[in-house]
């Protein structure tokens, strides 16, 4: 653990729907903090000033109420005459699961150091949330030692259910298409070969081409897709990011003991208080859990008896692997915990 007001900045490492934009939310309440939304996102290559305030929470989206719009705190780096943030790359947008930085590396690593630098300087602590860096989390903490990587961690069932029905509901591919396009663009790394083969993944029948295109392509493959698939998609994606993760993290935020536990949500804000010496207040997180099993026969399109066997592979692949104990919880065991409770909650899933 670090001491005390050791870190320069927190990287908040979460995954889509895993409910890291209300924990982010909280560290942005904070006087202290510049908080920058998903630093990795495309949105970021065009984006100009005269946009950012119409880029707020929409009703169907279950993200809190912001009191100022999500990018706002990327104002100071776009010039009034050009658009996109400064040193931004449309290629960070995609997540890498190599086992060493990729060529580019330098770059992200640049422009995210600009953006940590000249926020520290104004005498604030930086807090990035990231959706597209699990994969590259062990990149990240090597080049970003001084801060503190914290992980947002969902058991994966809640997670995959929050996408599903917002594509099931509102024809929203988006979330169901990502891991898609996460396993496809990094199928021929060895450690995702093996995790789609684990959970029996079948990819688009599309070539992988420019990033751009395979994800049009993933986006059009999920508009008829099975649910099965689907989850098993989504599951290996949640797997490559827990094995990526749990070794590197200095704090993993069990967001479904956050909304149960008041003793949790208080330790929680502890922790980050010892090493960040900010204190966030986490006692307003809602259940997820309830809200999740109270909203189980919502799930259409998928059957959870047919996914049941699925999680114990995916246990047993993961106890196989080293990188399951993270410093100061027992990662391996939270993992368990976290593949249990999503087959207790699928199992209530019915096709129709």
């Amino acid at each position: 653990m670090r001491e005390k007001g050791q870190a320069g900045g927190i990287f908040l490492h979460a995954g889509w729907r895993s409910a890291g934009t209300w924990v982010w939310s909280r560290f942005r309440a904070l006087q202290t903090v510049t908080a920058f939304y998903e630093p990795l996102h495309p949105i970021l290559a065009d984006l100009r000033a005269d946009d950012i305030p119409a880029l707020e929470p929409t009703w169907t989206s279950g993200h809190p109420k912001l009191t100022a719009p999500y990018f706002t705190e990327y104002r100071p780096f776009i010039r009034d005459d050009l658009h996109g943030v400064a040193g931004y790359r449309k290629s960070f947008s995609a997540d890498r699961f190599g086992p060493v930085a990729d060529a580019g590396f330098s770059t992200l690593q640049a422009y995210l150091k600009s953006l940590h630098d000249q926020t520290r300087k104004q005498g604030k602590i930086p807090v990035f949330k990231f959706c597209r860096s699990l994969g590259r989390l062990p990149w990240l903490k090597d080049a970003f030692p001084e801060v503190m990587h914290a992980v947002v961690l969902r058991n994966p069932a809640s997670q995959f259910a929050s996408g599903w029905l917002l594509h099931q509901q509102w024809s929203n591919p988006f979330f169901v298409a990502a891991p898609f396009r996460i396993l496809g663009l990094n199928q021929n790394e060895p450690i995702v070969k093996e995790v789609i083969e684990v959970c029996g993944v079948r990819l688009p029948p599309a070539p992988v081409t420019s990033i751009d295109e395979y994800a049009a392509a993933c986006e059009q493959f999920v508009r008829t897709i099975d649910g099965d698939n689907a989850y098993r998609a989504f599951l290996a994606v949640w797997m490559l990011s827990a094995i990526r993760s749990a070794d590197e993290a200095d704090l993993l935020v069990d967001v479904d003991r956050l909304g149960q536990s008041p003793e949790y949500a208080s330790a929680l804000r502890a922790q980050v208080r010892g090493q960040v010496a900010i204190t966030p207040d986490f006692s307003a997180a809602r259940d997820l859990v309830a809200q999740m099993k109270g909203n189980a026969s919502l799930m259409k399109g998928i059957d959870g008896r047919s996914i049941k066997s699925i999680h114990a592979s995916a246990l047993g692949f993961m106890v196989s692997k080293r990188g399951v104990s993270g410093p100061g919880t027992d990662g391996a065991e939270l993992i368990k915990e976290k593949l249990v409770l999503a087959r207790e909650l699928s199992e209530q899933w019915r096709y129709y």
